[in-house]
């Protein structure tokens, strides 16, 4: 399962490359910036595939993606202290975003984009985001999560 793991991990690690998203930040983008986005897209993925996913499974891989992040941030340098308090701050924030995207479907445009500016560095009253958001949950309500699982896919949404 650690193939299908790391799988959808780079499927989601693409989909965060994805240069679109990074034009209307106010600041420059960062490691930072980039890790939060990344884990909007785990936070939708997991809230769309909670059903096709054990719970053991869905912990499986959000401890394997968890680690991957820890890698990426050691790689930049930090030591081991800061790569504790670093993790603690990014796994709450992941469990934040999960929560407040739950209801995302019932939400209205401007609480949905008010959700992403609170956790983004977005420029104001950019739907940009919003829209990619929904048209990357409906895309993943039409696929099956087998297509995760294989090999990097080719996005269209």
């Amino acid at each position: 399962m650690k193939k299908e793991y790391l799988n959808i991990y780079n499927n989601l690690i693409k989909l965060t490359r994805n240069k679109s998203l990074y034009y209307n930040l106010k600041n420059n983008d960062t490691f930072s910036d980039r890790l939060i986005i990344l884990l909007i897209h785990l936070s939708f993925f997991l809230k769309i595939y909670k059903d096709s996913l054990s719970k053991e499974e869905a912990q499986n891989l959000f401890d394997f993606i968890i680690r991957q992040i820890e890698l990426s941030i050691r790689e930049i340098g930090y030591g081991d202290v800061s790569v504790n308090k670093k993790m603690k701050d990014y796994v709450n924030l992941f469990y934040s975003i999960l929560e407040k995207i739950e209801n995302w479907e019932m939400f209205d445009i401007s609480k949905k984009t008010k959700l992403l500016g609170d956790l983004m560095n977005i420029k104001e009253d950019n739907v940009l985001f919003v829209e990619y958001f929904d048209k990357y949950s409906d895309f993943l309500l039409k696929n099956s999560l087998k297509n995760f699982t294989k090999d990097i896919i080719e996005f269209r949404f």
